[in-house]
């Protein structure tokens, strides 16, 4: 049961949502009115409030610019055919928020703080909500250093914020991965498990030598050998090789998906096969080689389910099967879909209903 919190809340003047084209979104370009703001003073979260969306001022001293003090989460509201507004999973982007809050040495924000001013925000900006299949509401709650100190010291204050803008599909086809063997996402007792920038920051520059080869992701291997796949791009990678869900274990290095939970908890009441285990590269290759893999997609917030159409390994591009034939990846996008839309009966208790 999440509390009454008291929340200022200040209204724009004029609205933007006459501005946009809601029969053609662009993903992560558009942003709703308003803005929910705390603030961390050292000791306790406080100044709740809902303001026009705005440009942030700050000091050029403020830590969070030299030291990388940022972290954040994604996930997306809903509407259903009676018009309500309806947020997949919220709960475990909040625990999962204040998982990366411990390992980047930041304070964890109160999950009423999270998901009540999530709530507010939501009401405010209700209309933003799109209403045509495939799209949705994103969400991006997030939390940044503020002292405006430049010694390398964890930071004393903090400003925790949420804004939301709708989107489309984030991949308009499916996806040509290559397997990165030279460059890592993240080492064992980093900070991979983590939603922090830096994580993010560091995959651009192979991400972008891979898009010149003509591959949209990288399929990013273990630091240690590069022999064992981990993540795809910025999701969870799933695989179905002989009528097996496959997919490696989270780590130290590997995001806890709530896709990708949701995935796996969705599979187990099919009762299908599963198999949470590490994967190496020369298994997929064979099992490709051998027609044994019938399905590779990775799991995300963004996409939900982005179908791999191409795996590149050591120069050699392995076209997978066709995706109207691929069964289980199929079955759950449509199921995850009529969830988030209310379609169909959320049995799990995953949708917060605003």
């Amino acid at each position: 049961m999440i509390q009454t919190l008291d929340i200022s809340v200040t209204r724009t003047s004029q609205s933007k949502i006459s501005q946009v084209d809601f029969q053609d979104i662009q993903f992560g370009k558009i942003y709703s009115d308003h803005i929910f703001i705390a603030d961390y003073d050292g000791q306790q979260w406080s100044d709740l409030r809902i303001e026009p969306f705005a440009n942030l001022t700050m000091s050029p001293a403020t830590s969070v610019l030299h030291y990388g003090q940022s972290i954040f989460e994604g996930l997306k509201a809903y509407k259903n055919e009676a018009g309500e507004a309806l947020i997949f999973r919220p709960d475990r982007n909040a625990a999962r928020f204040n998982k990366s809050a411990v390992r980047m040495c930041m304070p964890e924000i109160p999950e009423d703080i999270f998901l009540g001013g999530m709530r507010e925000l939501i009401k405010l900006d209700k209309d933003w909500i799109p209403d045509r299949i495939g799209t949705s509401l994103y969400i991006r709650p997030f939390m940044i250093a503020t002292d405006e100190y430049i010694g390398v010291r964890p930071s004393q204050t903090y400003r925790f914020m949420i804004f939301t803008g709708p989107v489309g599909a984030y991949y308009s086809k499916p996806v040509r991965v290559k397997v990165e063997k030279k460059f890592v996402r993240a080492a064992e007792g980093g900070t991979g498990f983590a939603k922090t920038a830096g994580n993010y920051a560091g995959s651009l520059y192979p991400a972008q030598l891979a898009a010149q080869q003509g591959y949209d992701q990288l399929m990013w291997t273990d630091a240690k050998t590069n022999e064992y796949i981990e993540e795809a791009g910025t999701m969870n990678l799933m695989l179905v090789i002989d009528d097996t869900l496959l997919t490696p274990p989270t780590s130290g290095t590997i995001l806890d998906g709530i896709t990708r939970d949701s995935i796996l908890t969705l599979a187990k009441d099919w009762g299908m096969k599963i198999e949470v285990r590490k994967v190496s590269v020369s298994e997929i290759v064979q099992a490709i080689e051998q027609n044994r893999l019938q399905e590779a997609f990775g799991a995300g917030t963004a996409a939900t389910v982005a179908h791999i159409r191409t795996i590149a390994n050591e120069g050699i591009d392995y076209e997978l099967p066709a995706i109207e034939d691929r069964e289980f990846s199929n079955k759950v996008l449509k199921a995850l879909d009529d969830i988030k839309y209310g379609r169909t009966e959320d049995t799990h208790g995953w949708v917060m209903k605003v």
